[in-house]
């Protein structure tokens, strides 16, 4: 402590005169007094700085304005919740017919970038749509035990009819992002929508199916012993059972099943949705899983249309890729939305006969949407 009382009158060497001989005797014994200080290794460190998790961390600038029509439901929730965590968003507009100021509200209080604001009911989605970089659609009602995939479309046809030609009238250049089932028909009915309204870009409009290619990477991790995030799964075809076409031949790390293992995982990854179901009894579908899903296309999105190169994801979309109107493959994406489309791969004959046999039941769905928006009134 001498030190530091040498030090301290070195300081004061200039104020000598108004500090008194009395004065300068009690700081000494008062800094004598004092206890040694902490060593470096006791000392308390300084706070660190918080970090967003290595999932939420992307290139590019933020700021995208993005659009949840559907925001209160099973999906909705969830979803606003990942892109409220993401710094690619700058502003969050949820939108649904009921509840969406409280999830509103209860979302802005995050403490993150992102500022947050609820629209109800029809006479509210106008104002929530301008100035929309990307709109994600996952309104609509889930599925539920017992029921078809004709019980969804009857139901969910028209809600999505109705969003997309709000969507063609005041966000006319935003990325269109629908999640609502069954994506083989309703992508089908956003395009026709768009098309009325002269506002349609085949590069803009996408049926999310990253649900697939998540599932089928997460149960080849698990039967082979993979680090789920380290692998990757192309899947093409559809959105529905056997459309869904995973091209474990393509698999990132290359793996190798026999028939058997391959046929029963196939299986599992076209009727995981069913898997769901069937667990939840009744209170609900797979909705978590596809919340992560669509943020996950939406991150991808925004990162291409920020200028990140190299930005791959498989959506359902308007194609010549196959022997139908619109197919999900491997679609490069940019700042205009899709860059380039490369098709199909070299595939094995097992996957062949998948989309083979997929085509009929694709073309049928992609037809049942075209007529829902022709009979339209």
């Amino acid at each position: 402590m001498k030190g530091s009382t040498r030090k301290l009158e070195k300081n004061l060497k200039g104020w000598r005169s108004l500090v008194s001989p009395a004065s300068r005797r009690l700081l000494r014994l008062l800094l004598g007094s004092l206890p040694a200080p902490a060593s470096r290794a006791l000392r308390p460190r300084p706070p660190r700085r918080r970090r967003s998790p290595p999932q939420l961390q992307h290139l590019g600038p933020a700021h995208a304005n993005v659009a949840v029509l559907g925001a209160s439901g099973g999906i909705g929730q969830p979803l606003a919740l990942l892109l409220k965590n993401s710094p690619l968003v700058g502003r969050l507009t949820l939108y649904d017919i009921a509840h969406t100021p409280g999830v509103a509200a209860d979302l802005s209080h995050i403490e993150t970038r992102a500022t947050v604001k609820g629209h109800l009911g029809p006479e509210q989605l106008p104002d929530g749509l301008k100035g929309c970089d990307v709109v994600v659609i996952p309104a609509g009602v889930p599925r539920e035990p017992g029921m078809t995939r004709d019980d969804l479309f009857n139901t969910n046809a028209s809600i999505v009819a109705t969003l997309t030609a709000a969507c063609a009238q005041h966000c006319p250049e935003a990325m269109i992002c629908v999640i609502s089932n069954l994506v083989n028909s309703t992508i089908p009915i956003a395009t026709e929508v768009f098309k009325k309204h002269g506002a349609y870009d085949p590069n803009k409009i996408f049926g999310v199916t990253t649900l697939d290619i998540v599932r089928a990477n997460t149960f080849i991790a698990e039967l082979k012993g993979l680090d789920p995030a380290r692998v990757n799964v192309p899947v093409i075809g559809g959105h529905a059972g056997r459309t869904i076409i995973p091209l474990i031949s393509q698999c990132t790390p290359k793996v190798d099943l026999p028939q058997d293992p391959l046929t029963a995982v196939t299986g599992r990854i076209q009727e995981a949705g069913t898997e769901v179901v069937k667990a939840k009894a009744g209170a609900g579908s797979a909705t978590l899983c596809m919340a992560y899903a669509g943020a996950r296309f939406v991150f991808s999105l925004v990162d291409a249309m920020n200028g990140k190169e190299g930005v791959v994801e498989c959506s359902f979309v308007k194609s010549q890729e196959a022997d139908c109107a619109y197919f999900s493959t491997p679609l490069l994406l940019g700042k205009k939305g899709i860059e380039k489309n490369p098709g199909i791969c070299k595939i094995s004959p097992f996957e062949e006969k998948m989309i083979a046999e997929a085509i009929p039941e694709l073309k049928a769905s992609i037809k049942k949407g075209e007529e829902f928006v022709k009979n339209m009134r």
